[in-house]
């Protein structure tokens, strides 16, 4: 008989596909981002999330929605805004540096969770957290060179790389690594709510939060979004059911029954997809330098991160 708490269908089975959902979300931004702006392209993705999940927690869900207490609320908006900072800082990291760099750093969020964790939900992190550290700030630093820097004839070169606005790989760089920490926070405070909420309940509070702030930030930065061609908006619409609606809803889902850092973990999937649909679509082959920083970053964030304490008995 199936316990009360255990999910229908094993995490281990629908986290792929989450992997694979959200493994296209750096493609389709990048369509997008021909034409319209980061802060826009992210306050659709929510949006639309949001609208499109609505009639369902209305009707299936309205008691839940309104029995929703203020703490609950604030944690939500708390969420929600962590949410917005994490779309609008990596989205806009794709516009700056390659999809591979992009999506490999933003990827780190595991190594921010490990750090904020024991402090925040009291789950411990693993003895070897100090060298997945270790090795993940090398593979950072590796990245951000190869992004940077070139060598030649005359020798090593990095021009304009401390000076702000010059160097564009760079600043994509830090973008992504503050997307990374937005969502480590989204993630611990999910962990929490997850307990508390219905899936539905959760994500259409977090998502319309997002959207709502996202929304405020375009119409002020970037005005009306209108006037773009009809593939454009198509591509919005992909964003919301593909990544959004079905990669992250299946992460939020899996943080009822699984730790935050294995659920995190099940992220480093998507740098391995996106990296291989940009060579394929785009055009963008990462250098063996740059692919060894990726090794060590994954190579510590699993080092950090797995140990035997994250996965149920």
């Amino acid at each position: 008989m199936q316990k009360p708490d255990s999910p229908k269908l094993p995490p281990g089975v629908v986290l792929p596909v989450g992997i694979l959902a959200v493994s296209t979300a750096s493609i389709l931004i990048r369509y997008a981002q021909m034409y319209a702006s980061s802060l826009t392209i992210a306050a659709f993705r929510l949006t639309l999330a949001a609208l499109i999940i609505f009639p369902y927690v209305l009707i299936r869900h309205r008691r839940e929605l309104r029995a929703v207490d203020r703490k609950d609320l604030r944690l939500a908006l708390f969420s929600g805004s962590l949410l917005a900072v994490h779309f609008a800082s990596w989205i806009s990291s794709l516009a700056f540096t390659t999809v591979a760099s992009s999506v490999v750093l933003v990827t780190t969020t595991p190594i921010w969770v490990g750090i904020l964790g024991p402090v925040f939900l009291g789950e411990r992190a693993s003895s070897k957290h100090f060298w997945g550290m270790s090795f993940a700030l090398l593979g950072g630093i590796i990245i951000g060179v190869t992004d940077s820097c070139w060598a030649s004839s005359q020798g090593f070169s990095c021009p304009g790389l401390w000076e702000p606005g010059v160097n564009r790989a760079l600043w994509g760089d830090f973008l992504a690594l503050l997307g990374a920490l937005a969502g480590a926070g989204y993630l611990m405070v999910g962990r929490y709510l997850r307990q508390r909420q219905s899936l539905s309940t959760y994500i259409f509070l977090v998502y319309g939060m997002a959207a709502v702030i996202l929304v405020l930030v375009m119409l002020a930065v970037d005005g009306l979004p209108v006037g773009y061609p009809v593939r454009v908006y198509g591509w919005f619409v992909l964003l919301a059911v593909v990544p959004q609606l079905m990669g992250h809803t299946i992460f939020n889902w899996a943080l009822k029954y699984l730790s935050t850092a294995l659920v995190s973990i099940s992220l480093l999937g998507e740098p391995v997809g996106s990296t291989l649909l940009a060579a394929l679509l785009l055009g963008e082959t990462p250098s063996y330098l740059k692919i060894f920083g990726a090794i060590l970053i994954l190579a510590g964030i699993l080092t950090a991160t797995v140990n035997r304490k994250s996965f149920p008995d």
